[in-house]
């Protein structure tokens, strides 16, 4: 199973998609873009939160992240032009530090 998160100016976005490319779980929540870096990060969180609650979670295999730019791929930092308090947030360790992501599942 593939995790998928995707943040946005308006939405951020989360599935789980198997082996033969479908999607089998969506979440969604509006984007705080105005608001503070942890308001951001709770979106994300509740994204998070919402894909592990479903069984298909357990198998997990990888977790990949798209944001808009700039993006730090070797820090792990985002700083998107359209989410102000986000400059080099360090965001691939916070998803990873989430409790339900399985250890050995290194965000991208």
């Amino acid at each position: 199973m593939y995790g998928a998160l995707d943040i946005g100016g308006t939405k951020i976005a989360g599935a789980l998609v198997d082996a033969e490319g479908r999607v089998v779980v969506r979440a969604r929540r509006p984007t705080p873009a105005r608001g503070s870096a942890e308001a951001l990060m709770a979106a994300v969180t509740s994204v998070v939160d919402e894909l592990a609650a479903r069984p298909e979670w357990a198998s997990l295999s990888c977790l990949g992240i798209g944001s808009a730019g700039p993006v730090d791929t070797f820090a792990g930092t985002v700083s998107p032009v359209n989410i102000p308090a986000w400059r080099s947030f360090p965001l691939v360790e916070r998803v990873r530090s989430h409790p339900a992501v399985p250890r050995g599942v290194e965000p991208v």
